[in-house]
């Protein structure tokens, strides 16, 4: 293994990063040195980047718990992405101070970084999971109906899990809070259960609904699907788009949001509750309680112990 080799940049809440440091510092200890060097300069960036947020004002209207809690899990992303890139060059000092390629001194590094990236993670994820618990405390607790329950709970958060990290990269193109991405796509897809899944069963990874319009040049799945025509209910057949993966449906629903003229007041959204109004007067759906529905998924307590689980 060459000593030089980088991580791809990971989610920063993946709790995967450090089990797999901890497995690169024991197999190699010089490769594993480097990755943990990146994650020092990381904290030292977003050391930085909380500093900077401080001196600004972050009382204005449209701020928040809720808001400064993501925004702050977008440094903490921004500063992971910059470190595992090296633009500063932090990284490969703290390695060349800790001794070089001597084998004895590595494997005390390595021992050494085992034991504080432990301590380190252990800390951020207290204090993430209580900003959160701070962040969501007030928020309503009505839900779409049958959520609540036990069951409903356990797969709202392997489904949070599952696409978190690109409702973040998402978020990012559009200005908003993840969650109210997360809240969106678990509305349209029963939390994953009602996922759009081709004849042979495969998934579609359209958890946002997106139909098949005549500029769609992917592939399609045809099925039913309620419509509401002067607010009543009917069962119609339409085309719906197909993905190559979460992050793929992610992106296409961030670009069609940002690039259509008709949802021009969904990006840079902060409230939960606005940002459900201007879909459905964007026209996203033809269901007239659709803000309301979403609304209470965003501000729900199944999101809110998802994002805490």
């Amino acid at each position: 293994m060459k000593t030089d080799t980088l991580t791809p940049p990971s989610f920063v809440l993946d709790t995967r990063t450090t089990s797999d440091l901890r497995r690169k510092l024991n197999e190699d200890p010089q490769a594993g040195i480097r990755q943990a060097t990146q994650q020092f300069e990381g904290l030292l960036l977003q050391m930085m980047l909380k500093s900077m947020r401080s001196a600004t004002p972050q009382d204005g209207l449209l701020d928040s718990d809720q808001t400064r809690f993501f925004t702050e899990i977008f440094d903490q992303q921004l500063a992971h992405d910059l470190a595992s890139r090296d633009v500063l060059g932090f990284g490969k000092m703290i390695e060349q101070q800790m001794g070089g390629s001597a084998s004895d001194t590595l494997r005390e590094s390595s021992e050494a970084l085992n034991t504080a990236l432990l301590r380190v993670q252990q800390g951020v994820f207290e204090r993430q999971a209580a900003s959160s618990a701070g962040a969501l405390a007030g928020s309503a607790p009505a839900n779409v109906a049958g959520s609540a329950s036990a069951d409903a709970a356990g797969s709202g958060r392997e489904y949070v899990h599952r696409i978190l990290p690109h409702a973040v990269d998402a978020a990012k193109t559009l200005d908003v809070p993840p969650h109210f991405l997360v809240a969106h796509s678990a509305l349209e897809s029963g939390w994953g259960k009602n996922e759009i899944r081709l004849a042979d069963g495969s998934p579609s990874y359209n958890v946002f609904g997106v139909k098949a319009g005549s500029g769609w040049q992917g592939p399609t799945v045809e099925v039913p699907t309620t419509e509401y025509v002067d607010g009543a209910a009917r069962t119609a057949r339409e085309k719906f788009r197909v993905y190559g993966s979460y992050g793929e449906a992610f992106q296409d629903y961030a670009k069609m949001l940002r690039g259509n003229s008709r949802f021009s007041e969904v990006p840079g959204q902060r409230d939960g509750a606005q940002f459900a109004r201007s879909l459905q007067q964007a026209g996203y759906a033809t269901d007239p309680d659709y803000a309301d529905k979403l609304g209470r998924v965003i501000g729900g307590s199944t999101l809110r112990q998802a994002l805490l689980g």
